[in-house]
């Protein structure tokens, strides 16, 4: 008799530790997602502000070059700094 209801009780706590992991994974992601996107978002903004500030001083060719040269050089420094982690 009491071995039955031994199991529905560990069932219950293992079906309760699973539903918790499973909403913390969930948020998780979800607040992943949300600084992706506003890091995304924040990114596209201040390149067309820089764009915009050189593009008043220089011309429009090399506005757009000095912004494109910051984000490759950007991309490259995070190429560099992931091959150096992993080796």
């Amino acid at each position: 008799m009491i071995g039955p209801l031994l199991r529905v009780a560990a069932s219950s706590v293992a079906a309760r530790s699973l539903r918790t992991a499973a909403q913390d994974a969930l948020s998780n992601a979800l607040l992943t997602l949300g600084a992706a996107l506003a890091l995304g978002v924040g990114a596209i903004f201040l390149s067309f502000s820089a764009y915009a500030f050189l593009e008043s001083r220089l011309d429009p060719a090399g506005a757009s070059a000095i912004v494109g040269l910051f984000w490759v050089s950007l991309g490259g420094a995070y190429f560099v700094a992931n091959r150096r982690r992993r080796t």
